[in-house]
């Protein structure tokens, strides 16, 4: 038991830091994905930033908002691998990454939320249907899933693209729906 003049062990702190960053990283994970695009390079990004966040924990002041902190270091990280990262097709100037970033941050209270009302509205899917959408977000995604589909069942990929947009809608008015339910 601490009390505010009794200081932390170095067990505790540690304790304490792999918590936060535990209960906070499936959201910076998804803020740094919306910032940079790539889950891979987001968790490059988030790897290197929990490092820095380690490093950095003892300015961190208990009782404010480790999410507000981290998220700030993920920016930061995240800017620099923009900079830094020849390969990458996104270009951000500064305002729009600001920008990106202040979105992103908005929307991660609800994502959890949001992740649950798709699975749901995804299990009402068909098998037919679900396995499109597998294809085109799961089974390396873009044209090589949906038009290795398409071949199988000897469709043009056209059909499956216009398929998977009807998809999207009805997923997106389902998740609506849903989130819409929660609030009243």
């Amino acid at each position: 038991m601490n009390d505010s003049l009794t200081p932390e062990t170095p067990h505790e702190r540690h304790a304490e830091f792999v918590a936060a960053l535990t209960g906070a990283h499936g959201r910076l994970l998804g803020y740094l994905r919306g910032l940079l695009g790539r889950r891979q390079d987001a968790e490059d990004v988030l790897q290197r930033a929990s490092v820095l966040m380690w490093q950095k924990f003892g300015a961190f002041e208990q009782g404010t908002d480790f999410m507000a902190w981290a998220s700030t270091i993920c920016f930061y990280e995240a800017k620099n691998f923009l900079r830094l990262a020849a390969r990458s097709p996104l270009h951000f100037d500064d305002d729009l990454l600001q920008t990106l970033s202040a979105e992103r941050l908005e929307d991660l209270p609800t994502r959890e939320q949001r992740i649950c009302a798709l699975e749901g509205c995804f299990g009402r899917l068909g098998e037919a249907e679900q396995r499109l959408v597998r294809a085109a977000y799961l089974n390396g995604g873009g044209s090589g899933g949906i038009g290795a589909m398409a071949a199988e069942m000897q469709r043009a990929p056209q059909t499956l693209y216009n398929k998977l947009n009807h998809l999207r809608r009805v997923l997106a008015e389902c998740v609506q729906r849903k989130l819409q339910e929660e609030l009243a």
